[in-house]
């Protein structure tokens, strides 16, 4: 900084009123808000039971999240075009099998929900 030159600003610490107001307008992963695409009660779900494993079966996963076949499939769907999971088809033996696993940027999507949720429930119980 030359002589003369002000002092970058700081923004001012926001109030717990302004913590949830911004964090709740659905900013996305991307600008660090709250993600609605894991908001969802089956894709965070989903996400949880994943993050605590390495991989788990369709039939695995579908019994973990209580999900029929088919809610199981489109959510699961969403959340591998966002980039947060992974699905690999193969075979044990004869039998068709696929494998969900979190990839390292559902991972941190997961993180950065959680400690918005966290501030959320930290706001709250201030008051």
């Amino acid at each position: 900084m030359g002589r003369g030159a002000p002092a970058p600003s700081r923004p001012a610490p926001r109030t717990g009123r302004e913590q949830v107001l911004t964090g709740l307008k659905g900013q996305g992963a991307a600008g660090g808000g709250f993600d609605r695409l894991i908001h969802e009660h089956t894709r965070l779900a989903i996400m949880s039971a994943l993050a605590v494993v390495q991989s788990l079966s369709f039939t695995e996963l579908k019994a973990a999240v209580k999900a029929t076949d088919g809610n199981l499939s489109v959510h699961a769907r969403k959340l591998e075009e966002a980039g947060y999971v992974t699905c690999r088809k193969g075979f044990a033996g004869r039998v068709p099998r696929t494998e969900f696993s979190l990839t390292k940027s559902g991972r941190q999507a997961l993180g950065r929900y959680l400690d918005h949720m966290e501030a959320l429930i930290y706001a709250v119980r201030r008051t």
